[in-house]
């Protein structure tokens, strides 16, 4: 399967979300990540429901849904509404993350999982059949433009192995400092999605460093 890319919009111009839609829109970019913080689980707010329910109708790409939340499923349902096609919770927000897997794929979405750095992979090897995305944190979620914790492929490599023990079908995502210069070296260590921020939105050619990212 060929890699996919998600531009993360959390990096884009708020002040024209519009040209965030028109840039993923029009590249060769597969998923919208959308980070919603709550300045609680993170130490930062970004944007929620509303803002998503009002790109929504410019898109025809997946949404990629990360809840960087306390407490996500309180939300679940009004995400759904809203547009989410992919619901991300982070393991270390969830007391029953079995159930919270269920309530989202209840509610049609696919359920993903993020880890932050510190969190070892090894916690989800009882439910690892249950979540089709696992979001790998490689900065400290809460802010764009950190730089790449380079312990994160080894987890990349450990997170595959495990899938394929366990005959499990569940895409890896990475987040959090992914630029040309490591992404090739993500997806040969297993990577299937890669979430990419500041890199596109800040450069001269989003578009076209969207396409670059994709061809990899």
């Amino acid at each position: 399967m060929a890699h996919k890319i998600a531009p993360s919009i959390l990096a884009a111009d708020f002040s024209n979300l519009q040209s965030a839609c028109h840039i993923i829109e029009n590249s060769a970019a597969d998923w919208y990540h959308i980070d919603v913080m709550d300045g609680v689980f993170v130490p930062n707010i970004s944007f929620g429901m509303p803002v998503i329910k009002a790109i929504k109708p410019h898109s025809t790409k997946t949404f990629d849904v990360h809840l960087m939340i306390v407490d996500p499923d309180r939300y679940i349902k009004d995400f759904k509404k809203v547009g989410a096609d992919i619901l991300t919770v982070h393991y270390e927000a969830c007391n029953h993350l079995h159930r919270t897997l269920q309530a989202i794929k209840a509610e049609g979405m696919q359920a993903g999982v993020a880890l932050n750095p510190h969190t070892p992979i090894s916690l989800l090897v009882d439910v690892i059949k249950d979540i089709d995305i696992v979001c790998l944190m490689s900065v400290n979620p809460g802010f764009g433009g950190q730089s790449f914790i380079e312990q994160t492929y080894d987890k990349v490599h450990m997170l595959k192995e495990m899938i394929k023990e366990k005959g499990a079908s569940t895409l890896i995502e990475i987040d959090g400092g992914v630029t040309d210069e490591n992404a090739r070296k993500l997806i040969n260590a297993g990577a299937d999605v890669l979430v990419a921020g500041s890199f596109v939105f800040k450069s001269e050619n989003p578009i076209e460093t969207c396409n670059k990212l994709k061809e990899i």
